[in-house]
C-alpha cells in the first residue's frame, strides 16, 4: 500500500506554518530591555569624561590655589559644579575627553557640599583672602531625568501592565482585537465553499438512518421548491443523540463537507464565560451573523453545557449566567423574530438532562439518534480505518467485527492504530492478524504485566477462579460465549476472560440469569474446590448485585413485585431526596434481589459439579499454559450446540446486499442488522 504522506498545503497540521515576512510582533518583555538600556547608558555613557567628582576639602584647596574660575551651587541636590583652569585641569583629567557641560570647552568639577550656608562663607572668605574674582551662582538644580526615572517611569510601567494583561485576558476570553467591545461576540468557525473542508458522507461509515435524515437537510438547503411546493417546511432543529465515539461531530462535519452553504460551527462551553451576559450575547451575535449568510447551518457541539434543564444547577447559589444564555438561546430558535433558512444541529450524549423547552416541536424537531455500530457497521468502519494502514492477508474484515462487540466508531478508530503500533514496537513490515488481537486485548483489559510476581498459591486460585467462569459460560445457553482465557494480570485485574456478547435488542429473563450464573462461577469454583473464598471475586459480585437489583426495581422481573418499575428515564426525576417506594417495598426489593443471588450461585456450584473433571482439567491448563482459547474448551466439553447470533446477522446482512432493488423498496434503515430482525 501507499505511503499517503500529508502534502505542504495551508492548515496541513503536519507542515510547518511560515510566517508572513515583516509582520512586526510586540513582545512585552522589550521593555523591560529597553528600561535596563536607559539605565545603564546614564550610568556609564554620562559626563564622566568631561566632569570629575572630588572632595570638598580637595574644592578648597583649588579655590585657595586660584585654579577654580566660576562656581555654581545647586540648592536642592547640595552639590556644586566649578570651572578649573586648564593646568588644574591636566592634573585632574589628563588627556582624555574635552568639553564641559558649561558650554566654553573646559573641564569642571562636581563637589558633594555640606550645606549651602558652609559654601557661601567659604566663597566670601576666597574673595576677601585669596583674591577670587570669579562668578558664585545659585540655582535650584532639579534633576528632570533622574525624577522622571525614580518617580514617573514605575507608575507609567505599571499602567502599561495593567492595560496589556486586560487586553490579553480579553483576547483569551474571547474578546480578539476590539478589546472589551468585542468579547461578546460569536467564536463560531465558519466553513463555506472556499473552506479546505474535506470530510464528507462517504468518509461516514454506518449510521444510514442518520446519514438520511441529514442529507435531507443538506437537500432541503440546495433545492428549496422541493419540498416547498408540496407546503411542506423543513425542520428547524435536529438533536445528535447517542453514546461517545459514535461519530455524531463527524457526521456534522460531512453536512459541512457536502452544504453548499455556510456552516458555523462551534462548541456549547463556547458561550459560558467568566463576564455576565457575555453568553446571551454571544448567542444575538451568532444568529446574526447566520441570518446574514442565509441559507445556513449552525452547528453546536455538546449544547448540554448551555441546555441543561433549568432550575436543577447543581451549583446551588450560584449566578444564573447559564440559564440566560438557555434562554437567549430559545428565544432565538423559535421568538418573535424569523429565521428562515437557519437550521441548527447539536450534538450530545446526555439527552435526558436537556430542558425540555429546548426538544418541543419548533425548536429541535427531530431526534436523531446515533447508536452504537452492529456487526454489519462496525465491518464498514474497520474498512475505512484500514485505508492508511499496511495489512498482510492474515488480516480478515468479518473476524474483527466479530471480535469487537459494543465498540464505537472511536474505539475501532483506535483498534486500527493500537494495532499498527504493536506491529511497529515489533519491527514487523505489516500489521497482522495477531496484533489486532493483541489490541482490543490493550484496550479492553489493558497492559499485561508478566513480571508482576505471584505466589504458587495465588496462582492456583486464580486459575480456579477463571476456569469456573469458562465452563459455566460454556455449559450455559444464553450466556456470552468464551474467546479466551488468561491468568497473566493485565491493568487492574490479576486474570481475565474474554467473551463474546451476543448483540440483541430485547433480553429475556433466561439471558439475565444465565450471564448473572456465569458471573458467579468464579466464586462458586473457588468454595467448590479451593474450600476458601477471596477477594478475587469482588468485580463479579458487584456486577451481580447490580443486575439483580435491576431486574426488581426496573425490570419487573420479580415474582412479589410484578410489572413495577421504579427507574426514571427522563433523568429529570421530581422525587427529590426521597425514594419512590416505602422502606416496606425496599425491604421486598432487598429480599427479592438476594433470593435471585442465591439462587444462581446455587446453580452455579451444581453446574460446576456436574463438570468437576472438565473443569479441574481446564484449570490445570490455564496454570501450565496461562492463556487459553475457545479451541481448548471445545477439546474438554465439546463443541456448543448453539449457533452464535453474530454469525446469522452477517449472513442476513449479505443475503440483504443480494436481493435486487432493495434501497428502492424498503424503508431507509431496513438494510441494517437491527430492522432486518
Amino acid at each position: 500500500m501507499e505511503n499517503n504522506r500529508p502534502n505542504p498545503q495551508p492548515g496541513n497540521p503536519f507542515q510547518p506554518e511560515r510566517r508572513t515576512p515583516g509582520k512586526f510582533k510586540f513582545n512585552f518583555s522589550w521593555i523591560y530591555g529597553l528600561i535596563i538600556v536607559i539605565l545603564l547608558g546614564s550610568l556609564f555613557l554620562g559626563d564622566s569624561g568631561t566632569m570629575r567628582e572630588v572632595s570638598y576639602s580637595k574644592f578648597e584647596d583649588l579655590v585657595k590655589s586660584g585654579a577654580v574660575e566660576r562656581v555654581r551651587v545647586f540648592t536642592s541636590r547640595n552639590t556644586l559644579e566649578a570651572k578649573i583652569t586648564s593646568e588644574a585641569a591636566k592634573e585632574l583629567f589628563g588627556d582624555s575627553g574635552t568639553g564641559s557641560p558649561m558650554g566654553d570647552g573646559s573641564r569642571s568639577i562636581v563637589v558633594s557640599i555640606p550645606s549651602v550656608e558652609v559654601v557661601t562663607d567659604f566663597m566670601q572668605q576666597a574673595k576677601e583672602q585669596y583674591g577670587y574674582t570669579g562668578d558664585v551662582d545659585y540655582k535650584e538644580g532639579r534633576n528632570y531625568f533622574e525624577m522622571f526615572i525614580y518617580s514617573f517611569l514605575p507608575i507609567l510601567l505599571l499602567i502599561f501592565f495593567i492595560v496589556y494583561m486586560n487586553r490579553r485576558m480579553l483576547s483569551q476570553a474571547g474578546g480578539g482585537g476590539g478589546g472589551v467591545f468585542s468579547v461578546g461576540r460569536s467564536k463560531a468557525q465558519l466553513f463555506d465553499k472556499a473552506s479546505a473542508q474535506k470530510t464528507t458522507f462517504k468518509d461516514v461509515a454506518g449510521l444510514e438512518g442518520a446519514k438520511q435524515e441529514v442529507e435531507e437537510i443538506v437537500s432541503f438547503l440546495k433545492n428549496p421548491s422541493k419540498y416547498t411546493q408540496l407546503g411542506g417546511k423543513i425542520p428547524k432543529g435536529a438533536l445528535l443523540v447517542g453514546p461517545p465515539g459514535t461519530g455524531k461531530t463527524l457526521l456534522a462535519k460531512a453536512v459541512a463537507g457536502e452544504a453548499d452553504v455556510p456552516f458555523f460551527s462551534m462548541s456549547g462551553s463556547d458561550f459560558v464565560e467568566m463576564f455576565v451576559g457575555v453568553g446571551a450575547s454571544r448567542v444575538r451575535d451568532l444568529f446574526r451573523q447566520a441570518k446574514e449568510k442565509a441559507p445556513c447551518i449552525i452547528f453546536i457541539d455538546e449544547i448540554d453545557a448551555i441546555g441543561r434543564a433549568r432550575g436543577r444547577n447543581p451549583n446551588m447559589g450560584a449566578n444564573d449566567e447559564r440559564e440566560n444564555t438557555l434562554n437567549q438561546l430559545l428565544t432565538e430558535m423559535d421568538g418573535f423574530g424569523t429565521n428562515s433558512g437557519v437550521i441548527i444541529l447539536a450534538a450530545t450524549n446526555r439527552a435526558d438532562i436537556l430542558d425540555k423547552a429546548l426538544l418541543r416541536a419548533g425548536r429541535f424537531d427531530r431526534q436523531i439518534h446515533v447508536d452504537l455500530p452492529d456487526i454489519q457497521e462496525r465491518k464498514e468502519i474497520f474498512n475505512v480505518h484500514l485505508r492508511p494502514i499496511k495489512i498482510d492477508e492474515s488480516v480478515d474484515v468479518d473476524f474483527l467485527a466479530k471480535q469487537t462487540p459494543g465498540f464505537s466508531g472511536a474505539d475501532i478508530a483506535n483498534v486500527c492504530n493500537e494495532a499498527a503500533l504493536i506491529a511497529a514496537r515489533k519491527s514487523k513490515e505489516f500489521v497482522d492478524r495477531q496484533d489486532f488481537l493483541d489490541a482490543v486485548d490493550r484496550i479492553v483489559g489493558g497492559l499485561e504485566k508478566k513480571n508482576k510476581i505471584m505466589t504458587l498459591s495465588e496462582k492456583r486460585s486464580i486459575a480456579c477462579h477463571e476456569a469456573g467462569h469458562a465452563t459455566i459460560s460454556w455449559k450455559l445457553e444464553h450466556a456470552n460465549p468464551l474467546v479466551k482465557v488468561t491468568i497473566v494480570p493485565r491493568g487492574e485485574a490479576l486474570g481475565a476472560a474474554w467473551y463474546l456478547p451476543e448483540e440483541r435488542q430485547l433480553t429475556n429473563e433466561e439471558h439475565l440469569l444465565d450471564e448473572m450464573c456465569s458471573t458467579l462461577g468464579g466464586r462458586a469454583a473457588e468454595e467448590l474446590f479451593l474450600h476458601q473464598i477471596s477477594t478475587g471475586a469482588l468485580n463479579d459480585l458487584e456486577r451481580v448485585t447490580k443486575r439483580a437489583y435491576g431486574m426488581v426495581a426496573y425490570f419487573g422481573m420479580s415474582a412479589k413485585l410484578p410489572n413495577m418499575s421504579y427507574y426514571d428515564s427522563t433523568g429529570q426525576s421530581d422525587y427529590g431526596f426521597t425514594k419512590p417506594y416505602s422502606e416496606k417495598t425496599a425491604e421486598l426489593i432487598d429480599a427479592e434481589a438476594k433470593k435471585i443471588v442465591a439462587e444462581q450461585y446455587e446453580r452455579a456450584k451444581k453446574i460446576l459439579e456436574e463438570n468437576a473433571e472438565g473443569h479441574n482439567r481446564l484449570a490445570e491448563l490455564l496454570m501450565e499454559r496461562e492463556v487459553i482459547f475457545a479451541e481448548d474448551l471445545e477439546k474438554i466439553f465439546g463443541p456448543r450446540p448453539w449457533t452464535s447470533r453474530s454469525d446469522e446477522l452477517m449472513a442476513m446482512n449479505e443475503e440483504s446486499k443480494k436481493q435486487p432493488d432493495a434501497e428502492d423498496t424498503a424503508t431507509p434503515s431496513s438494510s441494517t442488522p437491527q430492522s432486518a430482525e
